[in-house]
């Protein structure tokens, strides 16, 4: 049995690292944690994977070193498993259990016991953590391959959590779990000992932390608290860097306006002293010397005043270093608006079958949409979510069942947001789902949705995801004509924390209907759902509260 050290920590100092291209992502980042949870958070494309790949020594950093006291345990984003690989393999423990069958059946060769160890409870162990992580009735022997992809996860965690680890790394962890399992997971973390780091984008999950760390290109800045306490510290910070700024840009124009004003009295001066000494018959000499006098003055007062705007603008620079470019999308949406009660969608009795084994239960089931309904579908994943949005959007058609449609348009954005062409940039784009809007109109709208200059015009291949996001609802939402009725699954995953504020502001101003599938309760609350259906055990019924 492993023994937690009294202080688990990780260490790194000076920590630097680039990618082959010398496209640097870390530069002397130098931070301790000793013990604790912390949520790790920072925009996408910050190095938030890199630096746990870096702790867990899957890359090695350009300068610098890391130091991690204790055992480490590690749950990357994405898995590299197949699907050939048992339970009991991705848990490390099929050589055990190999060696254990054997010596039950009588053969005691050495080996077997070399294998063994200390670990002559390991089924007992491994079952009792698959069961801690919802996993009960998964035998060891079962393939990845007969596995949904949140099953997965919670067996990648499993494996982790048997090792009894000191440190233990997650990245994304809730990504692909629905909200049942979200909340076992949140059960098990609780109950963890050591030193827990977690990049997250699950706000839920953020506030069951000790601190949050923001990561930067050079520097990790710690705040007590869970996320929510981050958020109002972020927010009383900001307050504050508005009103330095404010005040020094308040201090540069007097500033300059003082400069102005001591140019002019100069010139008011040398004009007055011109005339005077041409008057007062003085000779040359005199008349130069009290020229260049009054110049020199001039000019040290000058120097002066301009000496001051300079260090006014410094101080304006300085002040608004420490504001946050939060890029929020600020939108109107007239377009979508729908009246109320209009008929958008009417399914009866809907049932798709997927290799002769129906979907929904028998007789079924019933959905409704009208008017700018906000509408949140819930469910455990595989229960046929992603199916019954695709017939609602005429994608796929039902093997039983009657549809009705309105006359409004539909659009649908699927977790993978592949409705854009790729090839083609993101005004491209946005031109053919707009063809009628003139060119300046659309660089307008783009421009609201945080595409301006050289951004409208980068392929949306080369996006990040949250980009890209912006990209697919600019196209969606300004298209002619306007969709009336919204589909989004699972929108938020993959999602930083700036892209979910900018998809909530999106659906704040849209003026239509949506359907929306999420695990994420902070996400729909935000967006105001007004109805809540759950499709479980292949019915659809409506629920209140969460978890209900």
């Amino acid at each position: 049995m492993s023994t937690t050290p009294s202080h688990p920590t990780v260490v790194c100092s000076g920590l630097s690292f680039s990618w082959p291209d010398d496209t640097p992502v870390l530069d002397e980042l130098s931070f301790s944690l000793a013990g604790g949870a912390t949520g790790l958070v920072a925009p996408n494309g910050a190095g938030k994977s890199t630096l746990l790949k870096l702790i867990a020594g899957e890359l090695r950093p350009t300068a610098g070193s890391v130091a991690v006291g204790g055992t480490l345990g590690y749950l990357p984003q994405s898995l590299p498993l197949t699907g050939d690989l048992t339970v009991a393999d991705v848990l490390g423990v099929a050589g055990v259990i190999r060696a254990l069958d054997a010596v039950e059946s009588g053969d005691v060769a050495e080996e077997h016991f070399a294998v063994i160890g200390d670990d002559w409870d390991i089924e007992e162990r491994s079952r009792a953590q698959l069961d801690r992580l919802g996993l009960a009735g998964i035998g060891l022997d079962r393939t990845l391959g007969t596995l949904s992809g949140g099953q997965v996860v919670s067996l990648g965690l499993a494996a982790q959590l048997l090792k009894r680890p000191d440190v233990l790394l997650l990245d994304e962890p809730t990504n692909n779990l629905d909200g049942e399992a979200r909340h076992t997971l949140y059960d098990a973390l609780s109950d963890f000992g050591g030193l827990l780091l977690v990049v997250a984008h699950d706000r839920e999950l953020l506030d069951r932390m000790d601190r949050i760390a923001e990561l930067g290109t050079s520097r990790l800045r710690l705040y007590g608290g869970n996320f929510t306490a981050y958020e109002e510290a972020v927010r009383a910070e900001q307050e504050v860097a508005e009103k330095n700024v404010r005040h020094a840009e308040q201090e540069l124009k007097r500033e300059k306006r003082e400069l102005q004003q001591a140019r002019e009295r100069a010139d008011r001066r040398a004009g007055n002293a011109a005339r005077n000494l041409k008057s007062a018959g003085l000779p040359k000499i005199f008349a130069g010397t009290m020229k260049r006098g009054a110049q020199e003055s001039a000019g040290r007062a000058g120097q002066t005043h301009a000496h001051r705007v300079g260090e006014a603008q410094a101080r304006l620079d300085e002040a608004g270093r420490a504001l946050r470019d939060e890029q929020r999308l600020v939108l109107e949406l007239p377009d979508t608006q729908v009246p109320a009660g209009r008929d958008l969608f009417l399914g009866e009795a809907l049932q798709v079958r997927h290799g002769g084994r129906e979907v929904f239960a028998p007789g079924g089931v019933d959905l409704s949409v009208r008017g700018p309904e906000r509408i949140a579908l819930t469910g455990p994943n595989g229960s046929g979510k992603t199916t019954l949005m695709r017939l609602v959007t005429g994608e796929l058609a039902p093997d039983g069942g009657r549809v009705g449609r309105g006359a409004g348009r539909v659009a649908y954005l699927s977790q993978r947001l592949d409705l854009l062409d790729p090839e083609r940039t993101v005004a491209e784009n946005f031109a053919a789902f707009a063809p009628g809007r003139p060119e300046a109109e659309r660089m307008n709208l783009l421009a609201r949705f945080l595409f301006r200059g050289a951004g409208a015009h980068l392929p949306v291949g080369v996006l990040s995801g949250g980009e890209r996001l912006r990209a697919t609802l600019a196209c969606v939402l300004c298209a002619e004509p306007a969709p009336q009725l919204l589909l989004l699954d699972e929108p938020t995953n993959n999602l930083d924390l700036v892209g979910v504020a900018q998809l909530e502001s999106a659906l704040g101003a849209y003026r239509g209907a949506f359907v929306v599938v999420s695990h994420d309760e902070r996400f729909l609350a935000a967006i105001g759902v007004d109805r809540r259906l759950r499709l479980e055990d292949g019915a659809l019924r409506t629920v209140g509260a969460p978890g209900e």
